[in-house]
């Protein structure tokens, strides 16, 4: 590491660290497409075919997720280029905003992002297996507790074990995904589709439809945020960055349009319509009852891979707010296990807070409230490029959005209308994510006021 450009805010100079740069354009790309691709798409599909009972609306609100997602992916890399900190969006926000604000993101993720991804998986795992193995739907929970409880587990033996686990589950993430796009688009066609004009079902409204439908594609192309954290590693990355985000998100819009397309093609709208079984359906009618289940197995892979990386990513956030003593109980939070150096106390509370709420959630209630509340700090971030633009001209910029301010725009637009859409048509879930994520005022500057007390 060697040591770069003093950042400035509020009068407060922070010594930046550089990384050393040696990704490239193909290992940008691989990255983008690894973080954003994981289990959503197989299950999202159910949420929006049930929003808008249309199939060529269904494709389109893919679509455009996916535009939106590259516009937000191509706004937040600005901000990782110009601060390459570890934490990733926390300390944009806190660089911009002041600490209060980047401590909040991070509560958010700790109590509400993370536990309700693993959460929300665990559960379609429970659904997933109890469909493969035709058991009873009583199983459904348990197995579901046993699931994220294991690999909580799991990440206690330390990140080495946890990374094999990541590194397995990324080979059949892919597998199930090529294999049902190549064979289904060859396939004949069960359905036929209309794809112009763009209609809903009967008697449902085509502005609601359309909303809801954008709002569940939303979980399908999380995590493009941390897309930028490799910025500071990267030898062009003004050159590099924009072309694995455009080209990356673009491959994955692609990808999941086409997965839909075959989902589509192979079931009638009322059998994917609220069905979390959907994807696994569609392969049993594609490939036969054995082919159908090695795909679904591999489903299976690949949401215990994603509930992993949620898992052994999650337990950190508390752990790093502990070691600047930002939270109550840092002494707690900020303890390693002995032998394999894991924060084992976060990952308890993680999964303790993942229990709660696989036992008062469902699936989609999860996913939205996540992607609401995570939105929220996305429109800060949109905001924060252009507060830095005016507040700090002379900051080093190794990466500048393309079409400014045209692409920053859309993607906060965007963002606004996610979370409009959001307390329109899900208040009491809206409300809730808020009120989890603001308590978090209240604990930092009690927290903040005990630590001045005790240093006096």
């Amino acid at each position: 590491m060697v040591e770069s450009k003093h950042l400035r805010g509020k009068g407060v100079f922070i010594l930046a660290k550089e990384l050393r740069r040696e990704i490239g354009t193909f290992t940008a790309l691989a990255t983008v497409m690894g973080t954003v691709i994981g289990g959503g798409v197989f299950f999202k599909t159910a949420s929006v075919v049930a929003a808008n009972h249309s199939a060529n609306m269904t494709l389109v609100a893919w679509i455009l997720g996916g535009l939106l997602t590259i516009c937000a992916g191509l706004t937040s890399a600005e901000l990782a280029a110009a601060i390459p900190r570890t934490g990733g969006a926390m300390r944009y926000l806190e660089y911009t905003y002041g600490k209060p604000v980047g401590f909040l993101m991070g509560w958010a993720q700790m109590l509400v992002y993370y536990p309700a991804n693993i959460a929300a998986l665990s559960i379609i795992f429970g659904v997933q297996f109890v469909n493969l193995f035709h058991l009873d739907n009583a199983w459904k929970l348990p197995i579901a507790i046993i699931c994220g409880l294991s690999i909580t587990g799991l990440n206690f033996l330390g990140a080495r074990v946890g990374g094999r686990v990541q590194s397995i589950s990324l080979i059949f993430k892919l597998i199930p995904i090529v294999v049902i796009v190549i064979f289904g688009l060859f396939a004949p066609a069960h359905t036929a589709i209309q794809f112009w004009p763009i209609t809903t079902g009967d008697h449902i409204g085509f502005g609601g439809a359309f909303a809801s439908s954008l709002l569940a594609t939303m979980f399908a192309y999380d995590g493009w945020i941390n897309i930028g954290n490799i910025a500071g590693e990267m030898k062009h990355p003004e050159r590099d960055l924009p072309r694995a985000i455009v080209l990356g998100l673009a491959l994955i819009t692609v990808v999941y349009t086409l997965i839909n397309l075959v989902f589509l093609r192979t079931l009638p709208v009322d059998m994917i319509a609220g069905n979390q079984n959907a994807a696994a359906d569609a392969a049993m009618k594609l490939f036969g009852q054995f082919g159908g289940k090695l795909v679904t197995i591999g489903i299976l892979i690949s949401v215990y891979g994603a509930i992993n990386g949620y898992t052994m990513t999650g337990m950190r956030v508390p752990y790093a707010l502990a070691t600047e003593d930002s939270l109550p109980l840092s002494k707690y939070f900020g303890r390693l296990s002995r032998r394999t150096y894991v924060p084992y106390f976060a990952g308890i509370v993680q999964f303790g807070i993942a229990l709660l709420m696989m036992l008062m959630g469902s699936f989609d209630i999860l996913t939205d409230m996540l992607v609401f509340v995570m939105w929220l700090f996305n429109c800060l971030i949109f905001v924060a490029i252009f507060i830095l633009r005016k507040r700090e001209p002379e900051l080093v910029r190794p990466y500048k959005v393309p079409g400014f301010p045209i692409v920053p725009l859309i993607a906060l637009v965007g963002g606004i209308f996610i979370i409009i859409t959001t307390l329109v048509t899900e208040i009491g879930l809206a409300v809730t994510g808020l009120a989890l994520t603001l308590i978090g005022l209240p604990v930092y500057f009690i927290h903040q006021r005990r630590r001045q007390n005790h240093a006096k």
